[in-house]
């Protein structure tokens, strides 16, 4: 039963840190067209902030917390050959990617804050989708169970 709560949990805090990690940057679209100082960058401002604080970086320690817990749990009870398991391994690499692009996200919205456009709409439109394409990878290796 705690397997299944954990799990649970875990699925939830996942889907609140992709719905900020593909929202995030669909607001960048639109704040590199807004004029720095004007009243729409500091909408886009608090919107982004509130985001990342309340939503994502809160979500994104859950990930970890609860999936260490499980890898924890899954091992004690039913031994620790998975680790070395190639799905485990795309998981592993893949959760860490996309705390990667949380990390740079975070770091564009605070050059936006700052007045600074470093990155293109362009930019910002063609990397939108890419933590979903990652994610497509890691629920697959991990349903299915790839490499055994």
């Amino acid at each position: 039963m705690l397997f299944n709560l954990l799990r649970g949990l875990h699925i939830l805090a996942v889907i609140a840190w992709m719905a900020g990690l593909l929202y995030l940057p669909r607001l960048f679209v639109y704040h590199t067209k807004a004029a720095p100082g004007s009243e729409l960058d500091s909408t886009f401002q608090i919107m982004e902030a509130k985001l990342l604080q309340i939503i994502m970086n809160p979500a994104s320690v859950l990930v970890f917390l609860i999936g260490g817990g499980l890898v924890w749990y899954d091992g004690f009870h039913s031994g620790w050959s998975f680790l070395q398991k190639p799905w485990f391994l795309i998981m592993v690499i893949g959760a860490l990617a996309l705390a990667g692009w949380h990390h740079v996200l975070g770091r564009a919205r605070k050059a936006l804050a700052a007045g600074r456009r470093d990155r293109s709409e362009r930019f910002w439109r063609m990397t939108n989708e890419l933590p979903f394409l990652l994610a497509i990878v890691v629920v697959l290796a991990a349903t299915m169970k790839i490499g055994g």
